[in-house]
């Protein structure tokens, strides 16, 4: 964009009113005239602000680096928009740069596309946008293209937000939920549950002696040191989202063809999120977690990667937590601190409602 571009562009910027403090979505945002232009150009590419979104274009032409690529998908219908720790824009940020991390690979792009509902206030609007470009700084990512609708009040939640990421692998990286063997040690980067329990505590009016606050953040950085340390030794990586450990270590198990064992003892969960799960009836296994991952990785690189791990300040409560186990049934089982074992099985209906 050129000096002549830049100057037109900030007329037109000054030339128009639109209420950031006190003014609401209107259904003319969505309908592709002035209100919507200037909807799109005062609150995102004011925030997202990059040479590849500044083309302006349906679409973000950009060069492809070396290496393998990777692809993610996600959406975000978290009620309420805003909870300690996080919003719903930094949290479609930490998602999706998760989801690509967890192949291995370093983010590059992000797409946004925002449904809006009428009556949703400006000032809200702008406070996601602005959060979720903060966190698009601090992970590395642009995001470079995006859309927006409105749908009539009553027909949506304030706002839902979907996006994909691109991202890319180095070579000799091959992570993937089918390496699991039995012998591979399980890992985890931190204390489960933070996320689910924060948002649940806020619905409910639970209070805690400290303040339990959403793990929601972007673990690229870590996985990268991780990478770094272990190599081939890291078989599997995975954030337990919606569903929690039980859910993701289900899914490894079954892809892998595998069982799990774990043990109760190991698994590092805060004193009040167990507290709040037992008030509410919940286990904080099912429980979800925005800013974790879990790893399955060779025995002999175990204890190597849970020290690298504990030096990055995403992973400083990292912990081993079980192991694969041969298992034809594919199942999860802990041992419990009592010498007893249990099935951890999926979650079956919905505990926790619009948690990501």
């Amino acid at each position: 964009m050129n000096q002549a571009d830049n100057s037109f562009r900030a007329g037109r910027r000054q030339a128009r009113q639109l209420d950031l403090k006190h003014g609401r979505i209107e259904l003319t945002h969505g309908a592709g005239g002035r209100a919507m232009a200037d909807l799109i150009d005062l609150v995102f590419r004011r925030a997202f602000d990059n040479p590849l979104l500044n083309q302006a274009n349906d679409q973000a032409c950009f060069d492809l680096a070396a290496g393998r690529m990777v692809m993610s998908t996600d959406s975000f219908v978290i009620s309420p928009l805003f909870f300690p720790g996080g919003d719903i824009g930094s949290l479609a940020v930490h998602g999706t740069v998760n989801d690509l991390a967890m192949g291995g690979a370093q983010p590059l792009y992000l797409t946004a596309g925002f449904i809006l509902e009428e009556g949703l206030p400006l000032a809200d609007l702008a406070r996601i946008v602005d959060s979720m470009a903060a966190a698009a700084r601090e992970a590395g990512v642009l995001v470079i293209t995006g859309d927006t609708k409105v749908v009539e009040r009553g027909k949506g939640d304030g706002v839902f937000i979907n996006t994909a990421g691109i991202g890319r692998v180095a070579q000799g990286v091959d992570i993937s939920g089918d390496r699991a063997r039995a012998g591979n040690r399980i890992l985890v980067s931190g204390t489960l549950g933070d996320h689910g329990v924060a948002i649940m505590s806020l619905r409910k009016g639970l209070t805690f002696e400290t303040t339990l606050q959403s793990d929601c953040a972007s673990l690229h950085r870590l996985v990268e040191r991780m990478v770094n340390r272990a190599g081939s030794g890291i078989r599997v990586m995975r954030d337990p989202t919606r569903g929690g450990l039980a859910a993701t270590l289900n899914e490894i198990a079954d892809q892998s063809g595998v069982g799990i064992r774990l043990h109760e003892n190991a698994l590092p969960i805060r004193p009040e999120v167990r507290g709040a799960c037992e008030l509410l009836g919940l286990d904080p296994l099912n429980v979800a977690n925005e800013g974790k991952l879990v790893a399955i990785v060779d025995a002999d690189c175990a204890d190597a990667l849970l020290q690298a791990m504990r030096e990055d300040p995403h992973g400083a409560d990292a912990a081993i937590i079980g192991e694969v186990i041969d298992d034809p049934m594919r199942l999860v089982r802990m041992e419990t601190r009592i010498g007893g074992e249990r099935v951890i099985d999926w979650l079956h209906g919905e505990q926790l409602p619009r948690i990501c």
